[in-house]
């Protein structure tokens, strides 16, 4: 049943879509405190690679922000409400905030271990999902795995040598 009492039948058991969308709501609040994280990344980076990096975390925030809404829109197709304040998602996040205005590079370390935590977070969703034979949930964890998964590594070129 959702929240006024509507039986949903999309071949998903009430279990299985309650427990789907308690580990989506961990995804979106790893996801949201990563959007946050980056945008003030890229409002607050100096220093000689200011443009390369504010123009970078320009494009992985504005990819992040669309992410939030497929993240929480799938958690409401499953009949759940999705967590939208800041004490929810404290609450919710593996990614914890960053004091301060570290130095450029320093940020980028942390958006490494950021997107990371993040990918984790979507892969340990994987077996409960693939068991439940949810693929639009599977589709949506695979989009969101390539696009942590590769920025991690973006991030990670830039502080080699």
């Amino acid at each position: 049943m959702d929240e006024k009492g509507f039986k949903i039948d999309i071949g998903l058991s009430d279990e299985s879509r309650a427990s789907i969308a308690a580990g989506l709501s961990g995804l979106l609040a790893d996801s949201y405190t990563l959007y946050l994280m980056t945008h003030n990344f890229h409002w607050n980076v100096k220093g000689p690679m200011f443009n390369s990096l504010h123009q970078m975390f320009m494009t992985q925030y504005t990819e992040q922000w669309t992410a939030l809404d497929l993240i929480a829109e799938r958690i409401r197709a499953l009949g759940y409400p999705a967590p939208g304040t800041y004490s929810e998602f404290v609450k919710l996040a593996t990614i914890k905030e960053v004091e301060g205005v570290p130095k450029a590079m320093e940020m980028v370390r942390h958006l490494v271990t950021a997107q990371e935590a993040t990918a984790r977070t979507a892969r340990k969703l994987l077996p409960l999902v693939n068991d439940a034979d949810d693929q639009p949930t599977a589709d949506l964890l695979a989009q969101r795995l390539d696009v942590h998964e590769k920025t991690a590594w973006m991030l990670r070129s830039l502080l080699e040598e």
